[in-house]
């Protein structure tokens, strides 16, 4: 597959994903937060700490950052959503289980 359609077959995915956060009844909203870098903003990243690699999903535009939350305040994302990601496509991968950095409002489909 090209790049275009990773990047198509994600955003499918994530469309998948909104909708089961939607439907998920915890009392969820979630916003949006970055899909897309380019090498200057990864590059800032990089160099004050907010990223350890040049080699983020980001700058192919298949990862996106969200924002849950709940009663007005930032929660971490539940696993059960990891799960759901994860379990749509195996290239999708979600932050939540990484040990370092632990990201769990990142989702990203790897090429």
């Amino acid at each position: 597959m090209g790049l275009t359609t990773e990047q198509w077959e994600f955003l499918k995915d994530l469309a998948k994903l909104i909708q089961f956060i939607a439907d998920y009844q915890a009392g969820l909203i979630i916003t949006g937060g970055e899909l897309w870098r380019t090498e200057y903003q990864q590059r800032y990243n990089v160099d004050h700490g907010l990223s350890g690699t040049m080699n983020s999903y980001h700058l192919k535009r298949l990862a996106i950052d969200l924002n849950f939350i709940k009663g007005g305040k930032v929660v971490e994302c539940p696993e059960t959503i990891g799960d759901y990601w994860e379990s749509l496509d195996a290239k999708n991968k979600w932050g939540g289980r990484w040990k370092r950095p632990h990201d769990p409002g990142h989702f990203e489909r790897r090429d």
